[in-house]
């Protein structure tokens, strides 16, 4: 597969993808440059970032791990054909990661530690962002083995982690203060997601997918499977302000679906399914509407979250299965990556604006039919025309 302007090899497996938050961005790059007026200009850069963890792991593969930043230009639909920044974790593969949404870096989970990593701002004289290891350790998450999911909520004062042996352990951010510490959640833990509110966090693994209430620090719903349903990945997402949903990946021999459930019950409201592989990654878009899927076999689909129709398909959009889906922050565009070293950015098609303007091209054409309608029934029209028309 060559490289296309939205889809570049970097050179190493990705295992985990994210959006550089807009605001880390802006206090990367220099002050805007001035106008003919000598003022400022308040647009913002025309790049965002992505970063990307992946690596070959321990063996002598000779694929370095590490941790890469890109640029994407959104008016242009490019991914920047080398890297801006590279940074080396030697012989840690950093498997997991997840992106403080408040900008201030991110946290990648190793085979037996997980790690802060910086923001490096020092890079702003070639107008690239880049990524320091930070000093600061992170000790409740010391020698804990393999995390499997790590996420936190949407304001970024909470941080939940799921490890290879079951464990699951919520904190406080940045105190570190412990306050969900659970045993054998699940065999492994697959999968995390705050609602949100912050209020609940789903957790997902062998057998049913448990509802954990934040503040009261346990178990409140256990949501079972049907026959013989695999669950995978797991996200909360708002209708309104008010209103939360849950959707959760099920897997059976007839390939995987997406199952809606209540909030408010607990109950599942409607399950689909949506293709005939195996779904490798999932996520949800920040407004709500819309869901994406990655399979084994390296297709992206994106998916209305109103009526689950299938709205965009990429066919192999990777040649190996789809590690990870992140929407970007406007729900703009979609990345997905995979072992195949490739990382790509699909922008959204406006479903919306075309839906909208065929449907005021239908209202046109229904009032001119009211129109001649009613002109033919008063005699209005030509006398050559009324005849035809009766």
């Amino acid at each position: 597969m060559t490289d296309s302007p939205n889809s570049k090899n970097y050179g190493v497996p990705i295992y985990g993808a994210g959006w550089v938050p807009s605001n880390a961005v802006r206090s990367a790059v220099e002050p805007p440059p001035e106008n003919d007026d000598g003022d400022k200009s308040s647009e913002s850069a025309p790049e965002s970032y992505v970063v990307l963890a992946g690596g070959g792991g321990e063996g002598n593969s000779g694929i370095r791990n590490a941790l890469i930043v890109a640029k994407f230009y959104f008016d242009s639909n490019v991914l920047s054909d080398q890297p801006v920044a590279r940074l080396g974790t030697g012989a840690d593969l950093p498997y997991r990661m997840t992106v403080h949404p408040g900008g201030e870096g991110l946290i990648c989970s190793l085979p037996k530690s997980c790690r802060w990593f910086e923001w490096d701002f020092q890079r702003a004289e070639n107008h690239s962002l880049g990524l320091i290891s930070s000093e600061r350790v992170l000790e409740p998450l010391q020698d804990v083995g393999q995390q499997l999911a790590l996420t936190f909520n949407h304001e970024g004062s909470l941080l939940a982690v799921g490890g290879e042996d079951g464990k699951l352990r919520v904190y406080k951010w940045p105190s570190m203060e412990n306050i969900l510490d659970q045993d054998n959640a699940h065999a492994s833990v697959k999968d995390l997601d705050f609602s949100p509110d912050g209020k609940f966090l789903a957790s997902a693994g062998s057998g049913p997918c448990r509802i954990w209430d934040v503040s009261k620090s346990k178990s409140v719903a256990s949501l079972m499977k049907e026959n013989d349903e695999i669950f995978g990945s797991c996200r909360f997402s708002p209708i309104n302000d008010e209103n939360q949903i849950l959707y959760i990946i099920t897997m059976r021999d007839q390939g995987g679906s997406i199952s809606k459930w209540s909030t408010t019950t607990w109950k599942r409201i409607k399950s689909k399914r949506i293709v005939r592989d195996p779904i490798c990654a999932f996520n949800v878009s920040p407004n709500g509407k819309l869901l994406a899927v990655g399979t084994i076999e390296g297709d992206v689909l994106i998916v209305s979250s109103n009526n689950f129709q299938v709205q965009n398909v990429v066919k192999k959009a990777h040649l190996g299965l789809v590690t990870t889906l992140k929407f970007s922050e406007d729900s703009r565009a979609l990345l997905s990556a995979s072992m195949d070293s490739r990382v790509r950015v699909t922008i959204i098609k406006d479903e919306e604006k075309k839906s909208g303007l065929s449907l005021w091209i239908v209202m046109l054409v229904l009032l001119i039919a009211i129109a001649v309608y009613y002109a033919a029934s008063n005699g209005i029209l030509p006398l050559e025309l009324n005849s035809i028309l009766k």
